[in-house]
């Protein structure tokens, strides 16, 4: 990997995050942060600036500069006054915080209310983290072009709503709390999808769980942000065993949990315990997030046990199914429904399902139908799942399961 791919997938985000806050235009930051990167491409060669990152934020902020003189528009932009130039002293103090992490506060710009719940997060993942429209497209299962509307409709939102570039106070959070929390969520799936964390969002893990953890601190009441950062640490926790000595990715249920992170398993559930707690108290019945959270409590504690309480599972995902009737939750059920009433009884859920041309949906399948001796059947779609450009790790996982039904 490049210098140049490296910093781009490491510090995009905050890059487009802080001139986003500064110039308070978000078109404006994102083609300042490519010209930057085409100049990037072209001047650096094979000698890299020490701190690529910084050279990217510096020229992208200049670029930003120059296109507001050149509009002639300068006077109505009111961007956030320059630091003062610091000294060498400084430089040496703040080598890690050469450029404003000002994503949490773009974040809730890109939640506001005025801009339609749809594409609330999907602004964000794009904006905020670098996703590219098709991976948004992808990860909500809707066509590329829809997904590219909303976005452009999203924007031209902000600007017309002159929607204040800042941090709300707490007072105002709840209004834009569930798409930030969605934004957390599909960010970290990103990251956590690539078990050999090769990805271009591989750092996404580690970043939105510290973001879920600063959520969890400023809003210590709210169980749905408690059940998020729970579900963050505990999914974390078990990066160690995702990958086998091979370079394949292995299934949770095959994982060793001697591989798993303890601390990250012990603070995920402490913040589920209080999450539970708050609604007790409040006499709520759990959320989305909570329920979510209590599936991964519920995997984690073959840790201590030695068994996954299958049954127990499906009954959370029965609760969950209740709350998101879709593909996603109903593709892991059945899995789980796999382990409690067998293959032929999970291939019936997956088919009501119906989510041809996702990859864990055909993977899933696939593993059914070999397990019901349908070895051609498997193979088919086994294939289809390969043809989804799988990473690595996944890919290698599934060419093995492949081999197995081809052989059988």
């Amino acid at each position: 990997m490049s210098a140049l791919d490296r910093a781009f997938r490491e510090a995009g985000g905050r890059v487009v995050s802080a001139l986003a806050a500064g110039f308070r235009d978000l078109d404006l930051a994102e083609e300042a942060f490519a010209e930057a990167c085409a100049r990037a491409a072209s001047a650096w060669g094979d000698r890299p600036p020490a701190d690529p990152a910084a050279w990217l934020y510096s020229v992208a902020r200049r670029a930003a500069l120059d296109r507001l003189r050149r509009k002639a528009t300068a006077g109505s932009h009111r961007p956030d006054e320059p630091e003062p130039e610091p000294t060498p002293e400084d430089h040496v103090m703040r080598l890690d915080q050469s450029i404003p992490d000002e994503r949490l506060r773009l974040i809730f710009v890109c939640c506001h209310p005025a801009i339609a719940p749809e594409a609330r997060a999907a602004l964000t993942l794009k904006t905020v983290c670098g996703l590219s429209t098709a991976e948004l497209a992808q990860a909500y299962l809707l066509p590329e072009p829809t997904l590219a509307q909303r976005l452009v409709r999203a924007k031209r939102k902000i600007a017309e709503a002159g929607v204040p570039f800042e941090v709300p106070g707490p007072e105002r959070w709840g209004e834009r709390l569930d798409a930030v929390l969605s934004t957390l969520e599909v960010a970290y799936a990103q990251s956590h999808a690539d078990a050999a964390l090769a990805g271009p969002h591989a750092a996404f893990g580690r970043e939105m769980l510290s973001l879920a953890a600063l959520l969890a601190r400023l809003m210590p009441e709210e169980p749905e942000v408690l059940a998020l950062a729970a579900s963050l640490h505990l999914a974390e926790a078990r990066r160690g065993a995702r990958l086998g000595a091979e370079g394949a990715m292995v299934p949770l249920s095959d994982q060793d949990v001697r591989d798993w992170d303890v601390s990250l398993c012990d603070a995920g559930e402490r913040l589920l315990a209080r999450s539970a707690s708050l609604s007790r108290s409040a006499r709520q019945a759990p959320g989305p997030r909570a329920l979510q959270a209590a599936i991964h409590a519920a995997h984690a504690s073959r840790r201590k046990s030695g068994v996954t309480p299958w049954a127990d599972i499906l009954g959370l995902y029965d609760a969950l199914l209740g709350m998101r009737k879709d593909p996603v939750v109903r593709t892991n059920r059945a899995v789980v429904v796999a382990e409690t009433s067998g293959p032929a009884a999970a291939l019936a859920e997956l088919d009501q399902a119906g989510a041809t041309g996702w990859l864990p949906w055909h993977a899933a399948r696939a593993d059914m139908l070999a397990r019901l001796g349908r070895h051609e059947d498997a193979v088919a779609d086994y294939d289809a799942a390969l043809a989804l450009f799988p990473n690595r790790a996944e890919a290698l996982f599934l060419k093995r399961r492949r081999a197995a039904s081809v052989t059988a």
